[in-house]
């Protein structure tokens, strides 16, 4: 099965681009909700909050990746 392009996955090389992924969301997030405080829009304080979240669950998610990647390469 050569030709099937599942087989081509490196789950550590995907596992740490999804990990700055959620670094990044994260960081946007947190200016997003920062940039909320300071003009007084709630909308979005609480979008950058729910971004900053969904950055730090891809974190997690990219850790993961890599963990499994790493028992498979054992």
């Amino acid at each position: 099965m050569k030709d099937d392009p599942t087989n081509d996955k490196d789950l550590g090389k995907q596992g740490a681009a999804d990990k700055v992924k959620g670094k990044a969301k994260q960081a946007t997030g947190e200016v997003q909700k920062k940039a909320g405080q300071v003009t007084g829009n709630k909308e979005a304080e609480v979008k950058g909050q729910a971004r900053k979240a969904e950055g730090k669950a891809q974190e997690m998610g990219g850790k993961a990746e890599r963990k499994v990647d790493d028992r498979l390469d054992r």
